[in-house]
């Protein structure tokens, strides 16, 4: 008879592959980190969940949002949405300070 812990194991490995390959997909097109590294001046630059407002335009195919970020989108915007999420939620006390001071 088989043990649990036997099966457990392929499926764990599996799981962490999936994930990483996620991860690593993700952080070679990270909206976040592309939007905040624009050659845009400060005034012109979006900051406020700036990530998750370039995967949302790439994914509902929003063009004048697009091109008003100047910014390239992630060739996976689905993946890239919930870690774009997730940095823009990190970065928001920084994002609102630097939006109000310009």
């Amino acid at each position: 008879m088989v043990g649990t812990t036997e099966l457990k194991r392929p499926v764990t490995i599996v799981k962490k592959c999936v994930v990483g390959g996620i991860c690593i997909i993700s952080l070679s097109g990270c909206a976040t980190f592309k939007t905040l590294d624009t050659e845009l001046p400060l005034n012109q630059q979006m900051f406020v969940y700036s990530g998750t407002r370039l995967d949302w335009s790439a994914i509902t195919k929003n063009r004048p949002a697009l091109r008003k970020m100047k910014v390239e989108p992630p060739r996976y915007p689905w993946v890239d949405l919930a870690l774009s999420f997730a940095m823009d939620t990190i970065f928001l006390l920084l994002a609102v300070v630097t939006e109000f001071s310009q």
